[in-house]
């Protein structure tokens, strides 16, 4: 059975709401409202897929009435009938709303019906999208999270890194004048930061004594692995870029490319500082774990050469609060893949993407 959409209809002149419900009822549910204010109190209890309203009408006039409607239920299609022909007044009056469509009086039924359905399927568009993008959404999440479990599964001394990198990452820039999807990108950046850990082999991975130099060139080939694995992922190139550069030394000696300074990208700088943290307080096959005031001491250490002097002060600022956040917050913390600003700016991508 087709779906009977929902339509409130609004006007202060009976005729005139007779009219509008004589046309729609027989396709759709339909509810009379006959002024604004009624129609708002309808609205704190009721959801509609589209209303139609009069222009003209005491107290408050259907302007003004549909730009609320588009502040409480912005979803709803909203279209405008109107008796003014000025060209300019039913611009501003459409931009103001933010009305799907205006419905020049005197109208035919049949001009109606079409003008109506034409919002209907619009709205519908609107809503597949929205599942079809917070499915995808899901099946992201989900495919994020089984890659971090494998990587974890592959070398046990590494458990919850991934997560751990991009909390420290977040505490930095939530210091810093981003805007929310660079926020979410470096964010992401840091969960997604290892990844090429899985085409190193485990017996590298797991060995307890030094590495020889070309275990450690092996070693290094992480980041290029990393890069294979995303980089066909066209919604992931910026985080991508975030990450080929992560291991980049700020005086220039670090790899693959040897950038320096502010050559390297904002969040590699910061994925870098987070990522030698928790390397440092983490227990490896090769060695136990140092203290956070320990390996806070190396990083201050390596300012100016190995990390960005800035944010090693934002670190060293946002670090105790961010410690003790991550004792309190341990086991919310390891179910937790993809905080919602993550979330939102994948949504954002694969929105812009169907668009394209």
């Amino acid at each position: 059975m087709d779906k009977r959409y929902r339509i409130l209809i609004v006007d202060d002149e009976d005729d005139n709401l007779a009219l509008l419900y004589r046309t729609l009822r027989s396709r759709y549910d339909v509810t009379k409202a006959h002024s604004a204010i009624e129609a708002l109190e309808i609205l704190n209890t009721q959801t509609f897929d589209c209303i139609l309203s009069d222009h003209k009408m005491p107290i408050m006039d259907g302007v003004e009435f549909l730009k609320r409607v588009n502040e409480i239920q912005p979803k709803t299609m909203r279209l405008l009938v109107t008796a003014y022909s000025d060209v300019k007044i039913l611009i501003d009056a459409i931009n103001y709303a933010k009305i799907y469509r205006y419905i020049k009086k005197p109208y035919s039924p049949d001009e109606l019906l079409m003008i109506v359905e034409s919002a209907l399927e619009c709205y519908q568009l609107k809503i597949d999208n929205e599942n079809l993008i917070n499915d995808l959404k899901d099946l992201f999440s989900g495919t994020v999270k089984a890659i971090i479990e494998a990587l974890d599964a592959k070398d046990s001394f590494t458990l919850g890194r991934s997560r751990r990198v991009a909390f420290y990452a977040a505490k930095i820039v939530s210091k810093l004048a981003l805007n929310p999807t660079e926020v979410s990108q470096i964010e992401l950046a840091g969960l997604l930061h290892d990844i090429g850990m899985i085409g190193v082999a485990e017996s590298i991975l797991n060995k307890t004594q030094k590495l020889s130099d070309e275990e450690y060139e092996k070693i290094k080939m992480h980041v290029h692995y990393s890069v294979k694995i995303l980089e066909d992922i066209k919604q992931l190139y910026d985080i991508t870029e975030i990450i080929k550069y992560h291991h980049e030394y700020y005086n220039g000696c670090g790899y693959p490319y040897g950038l320096k300074g502010e050559e390297i990208p904002l969040g590699s700088r910061i994925i870098a500082i987070a990522d030698a943290f928790d390397s440092m307080v983490s227990n490896r096959a090769y060695r136990k774990s140092l203290t956070p005031d320990e390996a806070m001491e190396i990083i201050k250490q390596c300012a100016g050469k190995q990390f960005d002097p800035n944010l090693v002060q934002i670190f060293e600022a946002v670090l105790p609060e961010a410690l003790k956040e991550l004792t309190e917050h341990e086991q919310d913390f390891k179910k937790n893949v993809l905080s919602s600003d993550i979330q939102n700016e994948v949504s954002s991508n694969i929105a812009l993407n169907q668009q394209s």
